[in-house]
């Protein structure tokens, strides 16, 4: 008789909140149409799947974009006076759905009101031709939501109510694999009340924790705590503002977005130098990184595979931890107001999230508020 599998059952038992992996991320914009063509052509996304007035939607429609793991879903009101709209009118371009793949969206959504979240909608099923969904909804800061998704009885193009979007033009990928982590920012004092709201009703654990010493120029500060769900997957860095000379970004944010919000998506990539190329090729713009940075690199991170003037050239910043080293760039904002923006990382070891550079960072970033006249 087989032995019964007690690491298995231990591991349950630990992580009452099994995610397998970030499921698609929604943005409410005021006009999807534009913002599909701008993911793929900017970024090399390609299109996936339509919802609208062809699938008999008479309110909104969304466009899902994709791109190897990533999807996004960008979605528009058809009417005034909708919630999509006032979401827009209130936060401009936004994330409203951080969607959470699991293997039972129900057990997932009963755990977390069990343990404390505030309901956003009660599973349901959604059936079409290709199977069945069922979704449920919870709450997390300002306007957000996390969505449960599980998907195992489903092999349609993405969701029920959703068509197969096959345009003629599709831009080639630039390599982004998968998200590596979101990042929220809340008001001052809330950052700990988050951090418990994600311990208690989703199993995360804080795996990092920076505060105003770490993350400090001359002018602005801020403090971070990093949650963490059980196989990793799921990172969620928190972060609130601390008290400094000068307006930091992270109240920029909260000023511009009217409330805590995500602040930046950062996607993986197993190339950082050939998707930053391809990425600034078509048009999108970095943050500038001074070249001095560059000048005691090597003596601060050691060896590294990659030629440090391509990384000058690039504007790439690099960080080492005990377990290796990482590569990140970080976008300019990517809509109207200064609020959201991308990262693009590579690690090779490093499960940091570079530490190091956030002086040069913190300080290119103030450099683009002091031009927006918000510093």
């Amino acid at each position: 008789m087989e032995a019964p599998n007690i690491s298995a059952a231990a591991e349950q038992e630990s992580d009452f909140m099994p995610i397998m992996g970030t499921d698609y991320v929604e943005f409410y914009v005021s006009n999807a149409k534009q913002a599909a063509h701008y993911y793929k052509t900017a970024f090399g996304f390609n299109s996936l799947a339509y919802a609208g007035l062809e699938t008999g939607l008479r309110d909104r429609e969304s466009y899902v974009v994709v791109q190897d793991k990533i999807r996004l879903v960008l979605t528009s009101p058809l009417n005034s006076g909708t919630d999509i709209g006032k979401h827009i009118d209130k936060h401009g371009d936004g994330v409203k759905v951080i969607a959470l793949w699991v293997d039972d969206a129900t057990y997932a959504y009963e755990e977390a009101m069990k343990r404390g979240a505030t309901s956003y909608f009660e599973p349901k099923k959604e059936e079409d031709k290709h199977g069945s969904v069922v979704r449920a909804g919870i709450h997390t800061y300002g306007d957000t939501v996390h969505i449960f998704v599980e998907r195992k009885d489903y092999n349609g193009p993405f969701l029920p109510g959703y068509q197969a979007w096959n345009p003629e033009f599709n831009a080639e990928p630039v390599g982004l694999k998968y998200v590596d982590h979101m990042v929220g920012n809340v008001e001052l004092g809330d950052m700990n009340k988050w951090v418990k709201f994600y311990e208690d009703v989703l199993g995360f654990t804080q795996i990092l924790s920076f505060d105003d010493k770490d993350i400090s120029t001359e002018y602005t500060a801020l403090m971070s705590k990093v949650m963490s769900n059980g196989n990793g997957r799921i990172k969620f860095p928190i972060n609130e503002p601390a008290e400094g000379l000068k307006k930091s970004q992270v109240d920029e944010y909260l000023e511009f977005y009217e409330g805590a919000g995500v602040q930046h998506i950062a996607v993986a990539t197993d190339d950082i130098i050939k998707t930053v190329s391809d990425l600034k090729s078509r048009g999108v713009e970095f943050l500038n990184i001074p070249s001095t940075y560059y000048d005691v690199l090597q003596e601060r991170v050691g060896k590294i595979d990659e030629d440090i003037d391509s990384l000058k050239e690039l504007g790439i910043l690099v960080d080492r931890d005990d377990e290796g080293y990482l590569l990140q760039i970080f976008t300019k904002t990517v809509q109207a107001r200064p609020t959201m923006f991308f990262e693009i990382i590579q690690r090779k070891g490093a499960t940091s999230f570079g530490k190091g550079n956030f002086k040069a960072l913190f300080e290119a970033i103030e450099r683009e508020q002091e031009l927006r006249g918000t510093l």
